[in-house]
């Protein structure tokens, strides 16, 4: 078990938006959750995700409880344990992009030698050492993307969640960057927990959660 949550409950302004949320998630696993907007799957992944804290619930990542520690140390514990992707890559454009794969290394304190030798590893097993010292203007949409799945690995993190990480894509773009999830849980035994709303990418899942109304109908 890589990530455990027990009775994890959210509310805002007097909206209760999770509603005890249960989940286990196995190492190496492929989770897809899908739902209606406003069912709560974001919220939910940004609890997860450490982003923000629950009202209430325990969250374990690594048999650790990150909503335990100081605000200094939960950053700490996302950047070594957590990889984001997002719809809109959020790839900073005054970067290259072997440069924006760097950045979580650099925050980690990294040695500079060791997190180059991980980028170029990972840009390579992306297809796009020729474009590495693009910026993301040069950059396609889906080549943006595969850059931040690089971002996202650099850390070798426990667990990369994914908010609709094909919903800006065509759907070529949406086929490979599917497919690279799958190869990178080969690769490196990597937990993905995936929010979509791409019926294809959620039935190539291991799981598809489905989310209603704050909770989970078949977790």
């Amino acid at each position: 078990m890589i990530l455990q949550t027990k009775d994890i409950h959210k509310s805002y302004d007097g909206l209760h938006v999770l509603k005890g949320i249960n989940l286990t998630i196995q190492e190496g696993e492929v989770v897809s959750i899908v739902g209606s907007s406003g069912a709560g799957k974001t919220t939910l992944l940004q609890i997860l995700g450490t982003l923000d804290k629950p009202d209430e619930g325990i969250l374990e990542i690594a048999g650790e409880r990150p909503f335990e520690m100081s605000v200094k140390k939960i950053a700490e514990f996302r950047n070594r344990n957590i990889g984001f992707i997002f719809q809109f890559h959020q790839l900073l454009p005054e970067f290259t992009a072997i440069e924006n794969i760097l950045l979580p290394a650099m925050i980690h304190k990294t040695p500079m030698d060791q997190a180059k030798k991980e980028a170029n590893r990972l840009i390579e097993l992306v297809g796009l050492t020729s474009r590495s010292s693009h910026k993301p203007n040069e950059l396609s949409g889906g080549e943006q993307q595969r850059i931040a799945v690089c971002r996202a690995l650099i850390n070798q993190p426990k667990v990369i969640f994914a908010d609709e990480p094909s919903g800006n894509l065509d759907s070529k773009n949406s086929e490979e960057l599917h497919n690279l999830f799958f190869k990178l849980r080969e690769e490196f035994n990597q937990t993905f927990v995936i929010v979509t709303h791409n019926e294809i990418l959620a039935d190539m899942a291991d799981r598809k959660l489905v989310m209603q109304d704050g909770i989970f109908l078949n977790a």
